[in-house]
């Protein structure tokens, strides 16, 4: 195999890596009905002037299966994590008694389950693409260094081999959304 199309395959298949990582990392902040402290990844708090992840001025924890404590590291902070929390989409109302703020895992209705199932298959699909389109483009690339003198048949091995690395990420991609479908499912 030519050092060329190496870095082909090698980029391809580094591509296809990040969108499976990026899909779980999507779905570890969709909340299943379990206290999962990923779910406040997304939120921003005003510290000094400028936002920083909620993480960065506070220890988040969750002390049992249902319960997300906060504890601010600065006692002025409370307020300004709780606004945060009721601005963002998480859709739980914190409760603080001063001192710490605590998010109460409500369970899900049938609805929220199908909601968010719904919601994880639509960023499965979009992993997909980007693993479709890592295909695609390294495909593009092989046809090029033909064009270029590499030979039809290295080229040729090449697309089964990128197509094989395509399926196999695209299993991957499956087998993580049917795991975050079963937790989300789970009573």
């Amino acid at each position: 195999m030519s050092n060329e199309i190496k870095t082909i395959v090698d980029h391809a298949e580094e591509k296809m890596r990040h969108a499976v990582a990026y899909l779980d990392e999507v779905l570890s902040r969709i909340r299943a009905g379990k206290a999962n402290v990923h779910i406040l990844d997304g939120i921003k708090v005003e510290y000094y002037g400028s936002l920083v992840p909620l993480s960065s001025v506070a220890t988040v924890s969750t002390p049992d299966a249902k319960t997300i404590s906060i504890l601010p590291w600065e006692k002025p902070m409370i307020r300004v994590i709780e606004k945060a929390i009721q601005d963002s989409d998480v859709g739980i109302t914190p409760d603080n008694n001063g001192e710490i703020i605590r998010l109460g895992i409500p369970p899900l209705t049938e609805d929220r389950r199908k909601q968010l199932v719904k919601q994880s298959r639509n960023e499965a699909e979009n992993a997909r693409i980007g693993v479709r389109n890592a295909r695609r483009d390294a495909n593009d690339g092989i046809r090029k260094v033909v064009k270029e003198g590499v030979s039809e048949d290295e080229g040729k091995e090449t697309e089964v081999t990128v197509q094989k690395l395509h399926d196999k990420y695209l299993k991957k991609v499956d087998e993580v959304l049917a795991a975050k479908e079963k937790e989300i499912m789970t009573v």
